[in-house]
């Protein structure tokens, strides 16, 4: 079973509790995108197997959106962290780099 904590509440949160929201740090199409962007946006991302960044909200808990990043292939979480932030925090990719030695940043960014 998955489980992350929530940076803002502190609780160690089971999948029943939160509810997923797709990939963390890309650009959402919305209202007013063309077409082409929507279907860009909609069907053309990545399905990456190992680190991967994304999107949970703590539904059954404080309600907010946070980011985890965690592996695909495992499910070992490397940390979770406010969905306010553009980009990991340095203390997670150190963590994601010491396990996944020639791991970078740069591929997701």
């Amino acid at each position: 079973m998955l489980i992350l904590r929530c940076p803002y509440c502190g609780v160690d949160a089971d999948e029943t509790e939160l509810a997923a929201g797709g990939q963390a740090h890309i650009k959402r199409e919305t209202v007013g995108a063309s077409d082409e962007a929507f279907e860009e946006y909609l069907f053309m991302r990545e399905n990456p197997k190992g680190v991967h960044f994304e999107r949970w909200r703590h539904a059954n808990g404080c309600g907010k959106w946070f980011h985890a990043a965690r592996c695909t292939e495992t499910l070992e979480v490397f940390g979770t962290y406010s969905a306010q932030t553009t980009e990991p925090p340095k203390e997670i990719r150190d963590k994601i780099s010491e396990k996944r030695p020639g791991w970078s940043w740069g591929e997701f960014s």
